[in-house]
């Protein structure tokens, strides 16, 4: 069934504006756009916990799922003049990718400077784009193929969606390049539900910014920001304030910004997830809310791609539900979306899923928007969603159920796994098995399916100890080979770049010039 969706933005008169976040002033002032949204203190913790300024002057356009990016991405792109920054998760071989590969190309061709970034565990076979966009005279660069000396490097991730066109118009979603994301009606897989950004004016320059950390991180020369308008000086294009934050691995720039504003909601906090595995912090954090008195909402797929993170999910449910978050499970193919909505006033959108993985382990891209248009438009299309959507509650007896049984049939289930989150899951699944050790916590009647399972494997493990110990022997013989070859390959590089330097500060000292004299 197709699923109706709100206006790009609405257009919402002042006088029907909701409260603001901690707004400078008496409860209930809304700040026109452009100017803080919050209290002096409030602006100081958003720009410490996240690192990021707001910036001003901006046009920002709500974009709903592969209908409405898709083709804003391929006009903006044809239309480019000078330069396209490309980066994606996912850039797949199919009917998408080809276009977009089309596209790119032809703007190689004419000239521009393209150049494209892929994650290697997330775009698995890149040889068809590389020699697609290197052939017409694009750069394509690969984040984080496996190395000797990086036994655990796959758990860090680009999974950033985003582009940089001219320096003054960008895209940021949770969108990548595949047809999946429009769907398959023959098969009954309906389009991935997901929500993405236009974003012109001055904020552009920190996308490209960003792009560039990334381009540094794949290796080879750094990338020349040497145009005028991808650096300063661009015109502003509206009267919208944002914040780009730029996540990296082991930054803790947006989940410190999730916390702060779990804080600082007073009306309503409603969050769309992919990949929802909250850590306990973040999750005492939604209860204090609720309890507060904030409508607090979580959106998040209907069943699991990875069926061993259902049990861990609902464990975080249940203390939700116990504090009055109210919690939706999405009834259509797939639910990738990643935003969040507070007081109808501040929004982020972007690539980071609520999950430890996305919060310190990968490359993420958000951008944080304060602005009474632009948040009356996503809650909107909030309340538009939960009509897609079957609410979870808790029994009597305390247990997690569907409100009512579904009132008409489930769309086919998507299959997507992702290396974050089975990584967010290890995490979850450590704090069990933490928890069961050392009595830190109480556990939930929902971990005793998980510790089941891990009891009967490690038992397994200990027989086959026994009985074969060869068989446990030598893959831990590998494995610690492995991490011992990594560590001295490190030490070798670690030693050679510290003579490098040295040299550099040698041929850099004073030395006597031609005439007998010291030169400086």
């Amino acid at each position: 069934m197709p699923i109706s969706r709100a206006p790009a933005i609405a257009e919402t008169p002042a006088s029907d504006a909701p409260s603001a976040l901690s707004v400078a002033g008496r409860r209930g002032d809304v700040p026109a756009s452009g100017e803080p949204a919050y209290t002096p203190v409030a602006e100081r913790a958003f720009a410490r916990a996240t690192g990021a300024e707001p910036i001003s002057g901006n046009a920002v356009r709500l974009l709903l799922d592969a209908q409405q990016n898709y083709p804003a991405w391929l006009t903006a792109i044809r239309a480019a003049r000078h330069s396209i920054l490309f980066e994606s998760y996912i850039f797949d071989n199919d009917d998408v990718g080809r276009e977009f590969a089309d596209a790119l190309a032809a703007k190689a061709r004419e000239g521009l400077a393209v150049r494209v970034t892929c994650d290697w565990l997330g775009t698995r076979r890149l040889g068809w784009l590389r020699k697609w966009l290197t052939d017409a005279g694009a750069e394509v660069r690969v984040f984080n193929p496996p190395r000797l000396d990086s036994p655990l490097g796959w758990l860090a991730r680009d999974h950033r969606k985003t582009i940089a066109i001219d320096g003054h118009v960008g895209f940021v979603s949770g969108l990548c390049v595949s047809s999946k994301w429009e769907g398959d009606a023959a098969r009954g897989m309906e389009a991935w539900r997901d929500t993405g950004i236009e974003l012109r004016g001055p904020a552009v320059a920190e996308l490209t910014h960003a792009f560039a950390d990334v381009w540094r991180a794949c290796g080879g020369p750094a990338l020349a920001l040497d145009r005028p308008d991808a650096e300063a000086g661009v015109p502003a294009e509206g009267d919208v304030r944002v914040r780009v934050i730029a996540g990296t691995p082991s930054g803790t720039g947006t989940y410190r910004l999730d916390l702060v504003i779990a804080s600082l909601a007073r009306r309503q906090l409603w969050l769309t997830d992919a990949y929802f595995v909250g850590t306990a912090a973040y999750v005492q954090a939604l209860a204090a809310a609720a309890r507060d008195g904030v409508d607090v909402r979580l959106l998040v797929p209907g069943a699991s791609d990875i069926p061993a993170l259902s049990p861990l999910s609902r464990v975080s449910y249940r203390a939700l539900l116990a504090a009055g978050v109210r919690v939706f499970e999405w009834n259509g193919t797939m639910l990738h979306a990643k935003t969040a909505v507070a007081d109808g006033l501040w929004s982020r959108v972007g690539s980071t899923n609520l999950n430890i993985a996305s919060w310190m382990g990968n490359y993420e891209l958000d951008v944080a928007i304060e602005d009474q248009r632009f948040g009356a438009a996503m809650a909107e299309q909030y309340e538009i969603d939960l009509a897609h959507a079957t609410e979870i509650v808790l029994t009597s007896h305390h247990r997690v159920r569907l409100a009512q049984d579904r009132t008409r049939p489930v769309a086919r289930r998507a299959r997507s796994g992702s290396a974050g989150r089975v990584a967010a899951g290890a995490v979850s699944v450590g704090s069990a098995l933490g928890a069961a050790l050392t009595n830190r916590r109480a556990l939930d009647a929902t971990e005793s399916g998980l510790l089941t399972k891990v009891s009967l494997v490690a038992l397994g493990l200990s027989v086959i100890a026994a009985l074969w110990p060869q068989a446990i022997a030598w893959p831990l013989a590998v494995v610690g080979a492995w991490v011992g070859i990594a560590w001295a390959i490190k030490a070798i590089a670690v030693r050679h770049r510290a003579r490098d330097r040295e040299g550099s500060a040698s041929s850099s000292a004073v030395e006597p010039d031609r005439s007998g004299g010291e030169g400086a």
